[in-house]
C-alpha cells in the first residue's frame, strides 16, 4: 500500500475541486452575456417605471402571460387595473441583475423582480418580491 503525503493530498484535492468548478461552470453555462444581462435589465426597468407611473397597462405588457392571468383570475378584473392594486415599492434604478441561462432576478433597493425569457423578449414572472432567510421569497405578484 502506497501512502500519499500530506502535501500531495492537497495538491491533489486542490485540482480536484478546481476540475469540479470549471466542470460546473462548463454545464450550468454561467457568466450570462452582457446582451442578456441589459435585456433582462431593461425589461426589470420599464416595469418598474411604468409602475412608478401608476401606468397599468405598461405593466401588463412586461408580465409573463401565465403571470398576468394569475393576477386577473385572483383579483378578478382586468391586469391594468389588478396590478396597480399590488401598490409595489417604488423601485429606484436596478442594482444588480443575475442571469442563468432563460431566468433572471432584478435586484431594486426596495423591490426584486424574477424574469424569464420568452421568444418576445424578457418578461417579470414575479414583482414586488421580499427574500426569507432560509425560505423563498415572498412575491405580491406571481404565477400560480
Amino acid at each position: 500500500m502506497t501512502t500519499v503525503g500530506p502535501a500531495r493530498r492537497a495538491r491533489r484535492t486542490a485540482v480536484a475541486a478546481v476540475a469540479a468548478v470549471a466542470a460546473v461552470a462548463l454545464v450550468c453555462g454561467c457568466g450570462a452575456s452582457r446582451e442578456r444581462i441589459d435585456g433582462a435589465s431593461a425589461a426589470a426597468s420599464s416595469f418598474a417605471e411604468a409602475a412608478r407611473a401608476g401606468d397599468g397597462a405598461a405593466m401588463c405588457a412586461v408580465l409573463a402571460p401565465e403571470t398576468e392571468q394569475e393576477l386577473e383570475r385572483s383579483e378578478r378584473t382586468a391586469c391594468d387595473d389588478a396590478v396597480v392594486e399590488q401598490h409595489l415599492p417604488t423601485a429606484g434604478p436596478v442594482e444588480r441583475v443575475d442571469v442563468h441561462g432563460r431566468q433572471a432576478m432584478a435586484v431594486f433597493e426596495d423591490d426584486t423582480l424574477f424574469l424569464s425569457r420568452f421568444s418576445s423578449g424578457w418578461k417579470v414572472v414575479a414583482a414586488g418580491c421580499t427574500p426569507r432567510p432560509g425560505r423563498p421569497y415572498q412575491c405580491r405578484i406571481q404565477s400560480g
